[in-house]
């Protein structure tokens, strides 16, 4: 893949507010990276909160304060952390660009992501015991210096009855939203803990052939 694919194939565009402080992340060849969270509300009354990972570079006359309503362009991006005695795949919003929202223009989409990868593991289908049909999946996408990004996903309907039959390999694009799960955690001592969970929910995805003739699921 040529150096523009690579930057075509994880595009994250985001609209929401930033809650709380930043925090220190870590610092890479003397550049030091913050992380905030940002919430970012849904069509129902509920919100997403993500994270987001920024270069303090970005930061440069731009101070970002609780409240403050941001457009970020970025990348999902996926780092293994060791938590809890093991090793566990950890997501967040790598940005690119930050630009101050006034709310100016129309907000049509507030949290899209595009991302054309290959399925690294089995694709898991599932039904509900109210009958709703998901599959779920793990894309790797192909990042610069031979790295890569594992995404989970999730597929609804007839995008998981279409899914469910890929194969580890299979190349394939795909349209959707970031959104955050809330989940609790059974520790041995008996307590429970509060967790999230961050996926992307698919709303489009295509299968992409060698040939480059694509199935598409509108």
């Amino acid at each position: 893949m040529t150096l523009d694919h690579l930057m075509d194939t994880n595009v994250v565009t985001i609209v929401g507010k930033v809650v709380g402080e930043k925090e220190f992340s870590h610092e890479i060849y003397g550049e030091g990276f913050y992380t905030y969270n940002i919430e970012i509300p849904r069509l129902s009354d509920a919100v997403d909160q993500l994270p987001l990972t920024v270069s303090e570079r970005l930061l440069v006359g731009l101070d970002l304060e609780d409240g403050d309503m941001i457009r970020i362009e970025g990348q999902l991006r996926s780092y293994n952390k060791f938590i809890d005695g093991s090793n566990r795949l950890v997501l967040t919003i790598f940005a690119r660009d930050i630009i101050p929202f006034e709310g100016e223009e129309e907000l049509k989409n507030p949290n899209e992501i595009f991302l054309e990868g290959y399925i690294c593991k089995a694709p898991v289908y599932r039904e509900t015991p109210f009958g709703r049909e998901i599959t779920d999946l793990l894309i790797a996408v192909n990042r610069l210096y031979n790295k890569s990004d594992y995404i989970p996903t999730i597929a609804w309907g007839r995008n998981a009855r279409f899914s469910s039959k890929l194969n580890v390999g299979d190349r394939i694009r795909i349209w959707g939203r970031i959104q955050s799960r809330q989940y609790q955690k059974k520790l041995s001592d008996g307590n429970v803990l509060n967790k999230i969970a961050y996926e992307v929910s698919i709303s489009k995805m295509e299968k992409v052939d060698e040939n480059e003739e694509e199935h598409a699921i509108p």
